[in-house]
C-alpha cells in the first residue's frame, strides 16, 4: 500500500477521521504494518500498552483470559477497528488480550508518534479533547441511568 492508500484507509477509523488528512499523513508516514498469523496473541490482558492498533485485514478475539480459556468470545474487531485506543494517549495496560481469529494484518500506531502529531497538529488535538469530553459526558450520563434503574429496584 502507498502512503495515500494507508491516509484513505486511516480516514474511515471514526476516532482518527477526526484529525484531518494531514495528521494522517504523519501517522501513516510513521506507523509500522505487521502481519499476525491465524491464533496469534497481538497483545495480553495486563502488558502495558504502548500503541495503538487499526485492523488492516483480517479480524481479532478479545478476551478477558487467554483465547484457551475463553475460546467463545464475542468480542471480534475486524478491518477498521481500533484496538488500545488509551494506549495512543496515555500510560495504561491491556484490559483484555488480543488474538488473531484469522491471518490478519495490523497498522501499529506508537504513542510516541501520535503524540508528536498531536504537538505539531493542535487542530486535531483539540478535536481529539472534545471527541473525549463528550464521550466522558455519555458515559456518565449513562452510569446515572443505571444508577437511578438500581435505586428504583432497591439494589444497592
Amino acid at each position: 500500500m502507498s502512503i495515500e492508500d494507508d491516509i484513505n484507509f486511516l480516514s474511515h477509523v471514526p476516532m482518527l477521521r477526526l484529525l484531518g488528512r494531514s495528521a494522517l499523513r504523519v501517522l501513516a508516514i510513521g506507523a509500522e504494518s505487521r502481519y499476525v498469523h491465524g491464533g496469534e496473541i497481538l497483545f495480553r490482558k495486563g502488558d502495558a500498552a504502548d500503541s495503538g492498533y487499526v485492523v488492516q485485514e483480517g479480524a481479532f478475539k478479545l478476551t478477558a483470559g487467554s483465547p484457551r480459556e475463553n475460546p467463545d468470545s464475542r468480542i471480534m474487531v475486524r478491518a477498521g477497528g481500533l484496538m488500545s485506543e488509551l494506549g495512543l494517549i496515555t500510560r495504561t495496560i491491556h484490559p483484555l488480550t488480543a488474538s488473531a481469529a484469522e491471518p490478519s494484518t495490523v497498522i501499529r500506531i506508537p504513542r510516541s508518534l501520535f503524540m508528536k502529531m498531536l504537538e505539531s497538529h493542535q487542530d486535531a488535538a483539540l478535536k481529539l479533547r472534545d471527541h473525549f469530553a463528550s464521550r466522558i459526558d455519555e458515559s456518565v450520563h449513562d452510569l446515572a441511568a443505571v444508577r437511578d434503574a438500581f435505586k428504583k429496584t432497591g439494589v444497592r
